[in-house]
């Protein structure tokens, strides 16, 4: 049996050298027979490194895809001047439908076209699942066989969650306006078509919130935790209304030099 703290030691070594997540099966993976341990012991080793970080910088966190050690919010405005690179900035478009997707999936491209009143560029789908925060779930069982959209891992480690019952329900949105500075989701000037993304899970309430303001429905099914069922392929697809040219999204996704 390995001692207690080497085997403390052994974890923060490789979750802080393995550039995913790790999950406890993967750690336990690391010891040979000759070196028994357990989940318990790789559970209680977890918890007491959590407890180690309580008054540092860091922070070691459970996402859908296993542990992982991440900066504090507290700390992480200092910290990002470290990096060189601006963060990718996406128009409201985008935001929007990826919030719409994490709120309402699984969810078909007319339907989100229908809860926002304007068409869905594909462009902005194609950044979306090439970010790995989409990917196509199924088919409606209607004509025409529309993909169903919803979120990956991939996307729920980004914004620190372990699952899609943690999102914030939409009620705990009151105003938009005030909530996030980085991500202004008023009428856009000149200047704020696009906007950087927050890994505050927070800010898909507030997009969800923007892009259901003309259809009072999403906010009424989200506040009411009314789902859809995962298996909804025998519901009827509503109909998408008619987009002009001109009402599609002519945002799209920017990278900052």
């Amino acid at each position: 049996m390995i001692e207690f703290e080497l085997l403390k030691r052994i974890i923060e070594a490789a979750l802080l050298a393995s550039g995913n997540p790790l999950t406890p099966t993967q750690l336990l993976a690391l010891f040979g027979e000759n070196e028994a341990t357990s989940h318990d012991e790789i559970a209680r080793a977890i918890a007491s490194l959590q407890a180690d970080c309580d008054s540092r910088g860091i922070e070691l966190v459970e996402v859908a895809s296993g542990f992982r050690y991440q900066v504090r919010q507290d700390v992480h405005p200092w910290v990002a001047r470290l990096w060189t690179e601006r963060p990718s900035r996406y128009s409201r478009a985008l935001l929007e439908t990826l919030a719409l997707i994490a709120y309402r999936q699984p969810i078909t491209r007319a339907e989100i076209e229908q809860i926002r009143g304007v068409a869905v560029s594909t462009h902005i789908v194609k950044t979306l699942e090439e970010r790995e925060w989409i990917r196509v779930v199924g088919h409606r069982d209607v004509p025409g066989k529309p993909a169903l959209f919803g979120t990956t891992r991939g996307f729920l480690d980004y914004f620190g969650l372990k699952s899609l019952d943690e999102l914030p329900s939409l009620g705990e949105i009151r105003d938009i306006d005030e909530f996030d500075p980085q991500l202004s989701l008023g009428p856009p000037t000149q200047d704020e078509s696009v906007a950087a993304v927050s890994d505050d899970p927070a800010t898909l309430a507030a997009a969800a919130h923007q892009a259901g303001a003309v259809n009072d429905e999403l906010a009424s099914e989200a506040d009411a935790d009314e789902r859809r069922p995962t298996n909804a392929s025998t519901e009827a697809e509503s109909p998408s209304p008619t987009l002009s040219a001109s009402a599609t999204d002519a945002e799209t996704t920017e990278q900052d030099a």
